[in-house]
């Protein structure tokens, strides 16, 4: 067996981003930047009022209550046709320019109009800067906004569409296709015939390609004949540019994706010092990586968050340290027995958290097969080589429902 941290290391050395193409920026959510974004402007672009009130010079207000006279007023969108002198105030919309003379701004909650629209009464005094948005204070001229490798979520999009800026050059969505063989697995509500079973893997790796940011090809059921299984791999890897396929991966198995794998691939096949997910294939077709995950539907899910998900994640263009699902320590709210036998353990976990501490207990049956557990889990407890944690005791959590 090899160490969990070598496998992983050969499998993501492997993984590289997508080339770079141009994406419309308002078309790039969830995309990666494969190069820096730098602003082109000022933001804002000019000094602006954060509030509705009246634009006045501070120290006017410093005896108030006081009144001052209305020298005009000011919309969002106008340009100020006039100017602020001692003693007087111009009526301002929030996001307005400020006018010239003016340091700061009183907010119409703290003012009355004692005189109609001549003259306006300051209840509280103000200091210089109050409510007043400085040109240039979110972004200057040529700075770095975004680093490349940022995943663009709805604010970044948000600074492309203030920036005004039409386009990107961003790594694309890895293509990634996915396909089961076997002449036992069926779809649909139909009985079951003895010796078959439903298929679920392949409709759960499909959805983990899809929650890892990737688009899918559901390449189908294959049937157990090496032509048929050699045709669906050699297509997929012309189409695709990942593969996923699962079963067929352990030492001694007589399996047409395994026999074909090895003659039309350059394949390493392993055994990693782990449970579940023992066995894991890993290679390339025509230079399409294929990840060859174990059969058992936990085991094969495993495998996926171990091995293919941060991948997959690498040739988004995602940076190496952000590829993986974060981990925290958490404490187990009860026993977890587990026997020696050389492997780390992932266990299944539902994690709660409690001021800021996460909390762990088992999720249910901790057997490859058992997917009704898995779906529960929220984590993946580290029981390293021994004989398990007990309640009180720490470990490691692989977090399954945070990026």
């Amino acid at each position: 067996m090899i160490p969990l941290s070598e496998a992983q290391q050969y499998v993501l050395s492997q993984c590289a981003p997508l080339p770079a193409e141009s994406f419309p920026a308002f078309d790039a959510l969830g995309l990666v930047t494969a190069e820096p974004i730098e602003s082109t402007e000022q933001v804002p672009p000019f000094d602006n009022t954060a509030v509705d009130g009246y634009a006045v010079i501070a120290a006017d207000t410093a005896d108030a209550p006081t009144v001052l006279q209305v020298a005009g007023a000011i919309a969002a969108g106008e340009a100020p046709t006039v100017d602020v002198t001692p003693g007087t105030a111009v009526r301002i919309m929030t996001g307005a320019p400020m006018p010239a003379g003016a340091d700061a701004v009183v907010m119409v909650e703290n003012t009355e109009n004692p005189d109609g629209a001549d003259a306006v009464r300051i209840l509280e005094g103000v200091s210089s800067g109050a409510a007043v948005r400085r040109a240039g204070e979110d972004m200057q001229p040529n700075q770095t906004v975004f680093e490349s490798g940022t995943l663009l979520q709805p604010g970044h999009i948000g600074v492309l569409a203030t920036l005004g800026i039409a386009s990107i050059s961003a790594h694309r969505r890895p293509l990634v296709g996915v396909m089961s063989t076997g002449d036992e697995l069926v779809e649909g509500p139909q009985a079951l015939a003895p010796g078959q079973i439903r298929d679920s893997n392949r409709h759960t790796i499909l959805s983990l390609v899809a929650q890892a940011g990737c688009d899918t090809v559901d390449l189908g059921l294959i049937r157990d004949d090496e032509d048929a299984v050699e045709a669906a791999l050699r297509s997929g890897a012309a189409s695709c540019d990942a593969l996923i396929t699962s079963g067929g991966v352990s030492m001694g198995d007589f399996d047409f994706v395994k026999m074909v794998l090895k003659r039309i691939a350059d394949m390493r096949w392993m055994q990693i010092a782990i449970k579940p997910a023992k066995p894991l294939a890993f290679g390339t077709l025509d230079g399409t990586p294929i990840f060859g995950l174990p059969g058992n539907p936990v085991s094969s899910m495993v495998s996926f968050e171990l091995f293919a998900r941060p991948g997959l994640r690498l040739m988004r263009g995602i940076p190496l340290e952000d590829a993986h699902r974060p981990r925290v320590l958490g404490t187990a709210d009860e026993a977890m027995r587990r026997g020696p036998d050389g492997k780390t353990h992932f266990a299944r976990v539902e994690v709660r958290w409690e001021n800021g501490q996460a909390f762990f207990r088992s999720a249910g049956g901790q057997g490859s097969h058992q997917l009704s557990a898995m779906a529960a889990a929220s984590g993946l407890a580290l029981l390293p080589d021994g004989s398990g944690v007990e309640a009180g005791d720490q470990a490691e959590l692989v977090l399954l429902h945070a990026s």
